[in-house]
């Protein structure tokens, strides 16, 4: 449970303009990311579009877009970002039932995840992840006191959750619904909800995911493909399957970057969702502990931003940082979870490694909100600013 204290006003190190472990975790995880879609996605690049490195392209353009929009978000008071939270959310909410409408939302694999603007598509699921913690966050500040001891501070937060579940859930992406809802139980948790009602919350989540788990027959070839892939390897075993064999064969050390045979269309969205097992085999074990040390360092750093921001009494910027956190890793976990079979197979991409504009772009702006909140960190441990 957090404890509101006074500011302590050097509380972070103030020779430097940000964390520079945070910064060469990113750095490195996007290096690894940039590398990894090309060697994964070279065989199909050239294939389908007679261009070897076309991905690679796309994701340094992609990558390029991100950089501009964290430029600004760099440059943003987290002020700001607390006082049109509701804005926000409203306008998340907008799109989530725009990307339901035929005609606006494009169907790709079978999902309604994307809004078509001409040739750009934005994928709302990852935008709604940054907005609801946006949301949550200022919310917790504004309800403190009611959200930790009356039902009904806890009750209103989770009937935004509700819809927010219910819409992404229609369109389906069940991977991106249970990053959120673990996201804010997390965030409750660190805001000192009641045991009895934080205990209550997990039951009815879990039930509730248990349920929605088996209701869709999809679905439930996907839990009988995880708990024995090898059953039916050629169908619903499939994907799975061919991870393992990856990992199988990478060993220790790896075959050597861009000598993936797995790649070579029998692991399907290699270079999405099941990049990391690409990375297994072509840089072994040792490759898979660089890239766990580089999310690590990550948590740690993000958590200790947090921590930094809530010292001082900036309980909005802590709450946010807490969030974006728990999100990249949880998300990271599940879908290293997924690649390596212990866990069900979900459409989640893994933060900063995986193609895809949307992701990478969004990405790049919570980066810089946790940059932003390290800088504004160091600006009250130096006495340069007084309040925000």
């Amino acid at each position: 449970m957090l404890n509101v204290q006074s500011p302590r006003r050097q509380s972070v190190p103030s020779h430097a303009v940000y964390d520079r472990w945070f910064l060469s975790a990113v750095l490195g995880l996007i290096l690894v990311g940039l590398m990894m879609v090309a060697s994964s996605s070279v065989m199909m690049a050239t294939k389908n579009y007679h261009q070897p490195f076309y991905f690679l392209i796309r994701q340094s353009a992609y990558l390029s877009i991100g950089i501009v929009f964290a430029m600004i978000v760099m440059r943003t008071d987290t002020k700001f970002w607390q006082d049109h939270s509701v804005k926000l959310l409203l306008i998340c909410l907008v799109l989530m039932i725009a990307v339901l409408i035929p005609g606006i939302g494009r169907m790709v694999n079978g999902s309604r995840r994307w809004l078509s603007l001409g040739p750009i598509g934005i994928q709302v699921s990852e935008l709604a992840k940054l907005l609801v913690i946006l949301y949550m966050s200022s919310y917790l500040v504004r309800q403190s006191q009611r959200n930790t001891q009356q039902i009904l501070g806890f009750v209103k937060p989770m009937m935004v959750l509700a819809v927010i579940a219910a819409l992404l859930l229609k369109e389906p992406d069940f991977g991106a619904t249970v990053v959120i809802v673990s996201t804010v139980m997390m965030m409750l948790f660190l805001s000192g909800v009641r045991w009895i009602y934080y205990i209550i919350l997990i039951i009815v989540v879990a039930t509730a995911m248990g349920c929605l788990a088996i209701a869709s027959p999809y679905r439930v070839a996907r839990l009988t493909a995880f708990l024995d892939p090898w059953a039916d390897q050629f169908k619903t075993g499939y994907q799975l399957t061919q991870a393992l064999i990856a990992f199988g064969r990478g060993g220790w050390f790896g075959v050597g970057l861009g000598d993936s045979v797995q790649k070579m269309f029998y692991l399907p969205e290699a270079h999405t969702d099941f990049l990391f097992a690409v990375l297994a085999e072509e840089m072994g074990f040792i490759g898979i502990l660089m890239v766990m040390s580089l999310y690590g360092l990550l948590f740690w750093r993000g958590f200790a931003i947090g921590f930094q921001a809530f010292q001082q009494n900036r309980l909005y910027a802590a709450y946010v940082a807490y969030g974006i956190t728990c999100w990249l890793v949880f998300q990271a976990l599940i879908n290293m979870g997924v690649n390596s079979g212990l866990l069900p197979t979900k459409g989640l991409t893994l933060p900063f490694l995986s193609y895809g504009g949307a992701s990478l772009v969004v990405n790049c702006v919570v980066i810089a909100l946790l940059l932003r909140i390290d800088h504004e960190n160091r600006w009250f441990a130096l006495g340069l600013r007084t309040h925000l």
